[in-house]
């Protein structure tokens, strides 16, 4: 009886945790500095580009491709986002999850 639960609790340990392992290990260390590198030079370019409206741009990078996230006041600043995202080295490609709130008020305007 006691090798059955210890088998059962080895089992479930393997079965919740091979998720997370095998997430971990499928990128190096170099990959995963060159994608925090990545959103780092985009979320630069946010800022310094228009920080009224972009700083609240979530960006997340993985294997080169980033994925855009948030809010901003009008269209244009969506597709300049993307732009910029585009426009960065290392970028092989872009989803764009921007939400657009026309009428919201900017921090500039607050």
């Amino acid at each position: 009886m006691k090798r059955v639960m210890s088998a059962l609790a080895i089992a479930a340990v393997l079965a919740t945790g091979t998720v997370v392992v095998t997430e971990a290990q499928d990128r190096t260390i170099g990959e995963r500095i060159d994608d925090a590198a990545i959103s780092a030079s985009i979320k630069t370019k946010l800022a310094a580009d228009r920080a009224k409206n972009l700083l609240s741009v979530n960006v997340d990078t993985r294997e080169g491709v980033v994925h855009l996230k948030g809010a901003v006041p009008t269209e244009r600043d969506r597709s300049e986002a993307e732009r910029l995202a585009r426009g960065t080295k290392g970028v092989r490609g872009v989803q764009n999850d921007l939400v657009v709130t026309e009428g919201a008020a900017s921090p500039r305007t607050r």
